[in-house]
C-alpha cells in the first residue's frame, strides 16, 4: 500500500467516526501538528505513530510480502 493510500484510509476512517483531528491527537497521544501534517501528506510519521493513530480508529497496521519469491 502506498503512503497516499494509508493517509486516505486513516482520514476517511476518522471522518466516518466523526472524530476531529484534535480529539484523535489527544486520544492517540500524537501531536496535533504531526497529525495535520500526516493527513495533508506532508508528514513522515514513524511506524509507532501510525500504530497509535490506527489503534484509536480501530485499525491495525500490518506488513506482508508483495510477491512471494519464485521457486526454481
Amino acid at each position: 500500500m502506498h503512503f497516499e493510500e494509508v493517509v486516505k484510509q486513516i482520514k476517511e476512517r476518522r471522518e466516518t467516526l466523526q472524530v476531529t483531528q484534535e480529539t484523535l491527537a489527544q486520544l492517540s497521544g500524537v501531536g496535533l501538528r504531526t497529525l495535520k501534517q500526516f493527513e495533508s501528506g506532508k508528514g513522515n510519521p514513524t511506524l509507532q505513530t501510525l500504530q497509535k493513530i490506527a489503534d484509536v480508529l480501530g485499525l491495525e497496521v500490518s506488513l506482508k510480502l508483495k510477491n512471494p519469491p519464485v521457486k526454481r
